[in-house]
């Protein structure tokens, strides 16, 4: 029995489908060597999450709208306060411990705001260096280096107290945060080196009570002092001595 040989559309039909099985093939063999890589000239996003293999957020970059809450362990507490753009990072165990954080606006009424905010936070605690920069609606300046004590206490202690008093009155929210605090010390600031909203300049050194014992400032106007004070803030000793006139 003689062969049929195939029609020009059967043939057809086979030869586009061994074109698209070399190209599908292609195409695969290319994926798997670039498998989890890809290369963009421009990307517009309003949110990227950082993650480790298992999961674990490691940094986000955000805009205000999309900013994040206060993440500790892995799980996120609500942060109304943060309307705000900038970069949140967290510590090999999904907990916030810094972060870049920036805004700027006038309002209608031509008034202005500015800040630019990078800090670093103790473990499990709060902010322990800063360096900030800001102007707010009077058009006052001042940026500075903060570095400050924190205690031992585990932040998410707080967290967990704001969702318990939520709905609670004013009063009692007042009342239950008092509470809090008297047996959980807050942090101090100990070393401040910046300017400040009187334009006068300033670095200041501060006890482990956050009480400040030493001032080198050039005032507003010009005039270098430096100051020793004792625990009440009292000046003992300043160079140059006041004037009496």
């Amino acid at each position: 029995m003689k062969l049929k040989l195939p029609s020009g559309q059967r043939l057809l039909m086979i030869y586009s489908g061994v074109l698209t099985l070399v190209f599908a093939g292609t195409v695969l063999m290319g994926a798997t060597s670039n498998a989890g890589r890809a290369t963009f000239d421009q990307i517009t996003v309003h949110r990227i999450n950082v993650v480790e293999p298992d999961g674990t957020l490691r940094m986000v970059i955000s805009n205000a709208a999309n900013a994040p809450g206060s993440p500790f362990h892995n799980k996120i507490y609500p942060r109304a306060d943060r309307k705000i753009a900038g970069i949140i990072f967290m510590n090999d165990e999904g907990t916030e411990n810094g972060g870049l954080i920036f805004g700027g606006s006038k309002d209608k009424n031509g008034k202005v705001s500015s800040v630019g905010h990078l800090s670093f936070d103790n473990y499990d605690q709060d902010q322990t260096l800063v360096l900030q920069a800001s102007q707010d609606e009077t058009t006052q300046k001042s940026s500075f280096i903060r570095i400050n004590d924190q205690p031992s206490w585990d932040e998410e202690d707080l967290f967990k107290l704001d969702e318990k008093v939520g709905n609670l009155t004013k009063a009692q929210q007042k009342a239950a945060y008092q509470a809090f605090f008297k047996s959980h010390p807050r942090g101090e600031h100990r070393i401040y080196l910046g300017t400040n909203e009187d334009h006068s300049s300033e670095l200041a050194l501060r006890d482990p009570d956050g009480r400040v014992r030493i001032v080198a400032k050039v005032t507003a106007d010009g005039k270098p002092v430096l100051q020793f004070l004792d625990a009440d803030g009292k000046v003992t000793e300043q160079f140059p001595q006041a004037s009496t006139h």
